[in-house]
């Protein structure tokens, strides 16, 4: 995020880190990705830090509200720690403990602090597209993710985006004035002006969700959002970051980044013995169109600031929906 967490001193975050043993020399905040808060932190050792702080009243895919919120972030950043320390898995980048064990340290009621081992690499940025290489050596990653043993803290994931509700809350509130922020009203005429399309992708959703359920194919541990911008090129290889959408799901959740590509789906195959199914890929691409919808048009229709944030957040909005209407103009040139 580029702007500061709201009422989030720095003394409250040196009171976290203490949590840590760390006693920081240097605070510099870090206005990158988009959701978390980070900083690079130096303590007193000399050694170097990257942290996060996360918004719990705004982490909908780790609980509904803050306080399940928070059992949310813990349990996927326990299984991070699990992954790394227990199956040997080198390339997830999960927390450092605190000194009492706790991979999560509360911050207030609404924040959260995890604290990673400083990376050197190589960072990806979201939308790049990888080499075959490259991308067969990412594949390879997953494989091994898929094939380990679930840890007991796993958090489940479920086949509906979080916030799917939300959506059709808007879609019936069309009609009125939104007046939350300087893009509210913005984001009811666009709202407004894709609603059929969404209203069809919404169904679309529900019949391939139906579908997958009847199969019934076994679940494995996924990552949830495995694409460049969470991709380090160490001197070891890729490392893979932001574990908090780590869950039990089908292996098309990671997968589906890689649906239009049939010889990365292939490789995958060649792997692990599996073949990725047709209707999960779609799936799980039409979930990540629709939660990026859900948590845009959430952040719209309630109180808001025109913020450098709040433009990044417009612009994904709109460039979502805009994917979904060339998703339906697609579909209607391809039953021509």
């Amino acid at each position: 995020m580029k702007a500061f967490p709201e009422n989030l001193r720095n003394e409250t975050l040196s009171r976290g880190l203490a949590a840590y043993g760390i006693a920081p020399t240097a605070l510099t905040y870090a206005p990158v990705g988009f959701g978390d808060y980070h900083w690079n932190v130096t303590g007193d050792d000399g050694r170097d830090w990257f942290v996060t702080v996360s918004d719990l009243e705004h982490k909908a895919h780790c609980g509904a509200d803050a306080a399940t919120a928070g059992t949310g972030l813990r349990r996927a950043m326990d299984t991070a720690l699990t992954l790394r320390a227990r199956d040997g898995l080198g390339f997830v980048v999960a927390p450092v403990a605190a000194t009492d064990g706790s991979s999560v340290v509360p911050l207030g009621e609404r924040y959260a602090l995890a604290v990673f081992p400083h990376v050197t690499g190589r960072t990806g940025e979201f939308g790049e597209r990888l080499g075959d290489a490259d991308r067969d050596r990412v594949l390879g990653l997953l494989a091994r993710l898929h094939g380990s043993t679930p840890p007991v803290t796993t958090p489940a994931t479920t086949l509906e985006p979080a916030g799917l509700n939300g959506i059709h809350a808007a879609l019936d509130d069309l009609t009125g004035t939104w007046s939350g922020g300087p893009y509210a009203e913005p984001a009811r005429r666009l709202l407004a002006a894709h609603a059929m399309v969404l209203r069809a992708r919404l169904a679309d959703f529900a019949a391939l969700a139906d579908r997958v359920r009847r199969d019934g194919a076994p679940l494995v541990v996924t990552h949830g959002e495995p694409h460049p911008g969470n991709l380090i090129q160490g001197a070891d290889g890729y490392l893979l970051v932001d574990w908090d959408t780590v869950g039990l799901a089908l292996p098309e959740r990671d997968l589906s980044l890689f649906a239009d590509d049939p010889a990365a789906l292939a490789h995958y195959t060649g792997l692990t013995g599996r073949a990725p199914d047709a209707a999960a890929l779609a799936l799980y691409r039409l979930r990540w169109s629709l939660l990026d919808v859900a948590e845009f048009t959430d952040w719209f229709r309630a109180p808001h600031e025109g913020t450098e944030d709040a433009q990044v957040a417009w612009d994904g909005f709109a460039g979502t929906l805009e994917e979904l209407a060339d998703r339906d103009r697609g579909a209607v040139i391809d039953s021509n």
